[in-house]
């Protein structure tokens, strides 16, 4: 199973990015996908989770700015971040619901 994000990059507050999550080895349809993140000197923590069904939740902090989706047909589960805030600044992962997480992207976010 390989998880691979992209899409991470430097953006200024206010902005916008797009990640991406391809997902490969597994039955992606029938799998529930997540979203976390990591600031340096903190602990991981979930940031929005998106199930074979598209059910979706969020983490307070992201509710209203960020939007989780999937497309069953690429097998790819995108993480849409709006109004992005310095605090959003992390490394970010997803992961199965079986356990396999990705390599991580960072996104930076300027004042």
């Amino acid at each position: 199973v390989q998880l691979q994000a992209s899409g991470g990059g430097l953006v200024q507050a206010g902005g916008s990015l797009r990640l991406s999550c391809a997902v490969s080895g597994l039955t992606f349809g029938n799998s529930a996908i997540a979203w976390f993140r990591q600031a340096p000197g903190k602990q991981r923590d979930a940031v929005a989770r998106i199930t074979s069904g598209g059910s979706t939740n969020y983490a307070d902090s992201v509710k209203g700015r960020f939007t989780i989706s999937r497309d069953n047909a690429k097998n790819t589960v995108y993480l849409q971040m709006n109004s992005l805030k310095p605090e959003d600044t992390a490394v970010y992962y997803c992961a199965t619901a079986s356990g396999y997480w990705g390599q991580g992207t960072l996104v930076t976010v300027s004042s």
